[in-house]
């Protein structure tokens, strides 16, 4: 009878991966990402450990969002005190932090919980086409062709 085998975490081999948001659609980008931080593109895949690699994004002030989105998609978060809601639509949230768009639809894919949390600590964001992680030597990710914006 075969064994399912479990890897431990000193086995794991992580990898950095480089993604070039530039004229690629939120969505499709944030769902490839996601899989690449669960560590599902390993076949070493295993749903309650963190087997994911390491992925940088880089130009997220030039992601792109689909039909009217960019007036009507909102962003909402709250102060916690009453009557703190604060609502932004997406072209104001990316005029601003552009990095947070882009974590924010990624943070969604993931599991919520604390498996979900340490997974996106892999996850390195950038607005500009510089990031501070070239002595890990991150490999282009490559991404799905229909993930550009038309």
């Amino acid at each position: 009878m075969n064994k399912t085998s479990v890897p431990s975490i000193d086995s794991i081999d992580r990898q950095w991966y480089l993604v070039d948001a530039e004229n690629q659609t939120l969505g499709r980008l944030a769902t490839e990402v996601a899989s690449v931080l669960r560590g599902k593109n390993k076949a070493s895949f295993t749903p309650h450990l963190d087997t994911g690699d390491f992925v940088v994004v880089v130009n997220a002030d030039k992601i792109r969002v689909s039909g009217n989105k960019p007036q009507q998609k909102l962003y909402r978060r709250h102060s916690g005190r009453p009557g703190g809601m604060k609502v932004e639509t997406f072209t104001h949230l990316q005029e601003r932090l552009p990095e947070r768009i882009v974590e924010k639809a990624i943070k969604g894919m993931l599991p919520h919980n604390a498996l979900g949390r340490q997974m996106f600590r892999k996850l390195k964001v950038y607005k500009g086409a510089e990031h501070p992680h070239a002595a890990q030597q991150p490999k282009p990710l490559q991404l799905d062709p229909a993930a550009t914006a038309q």
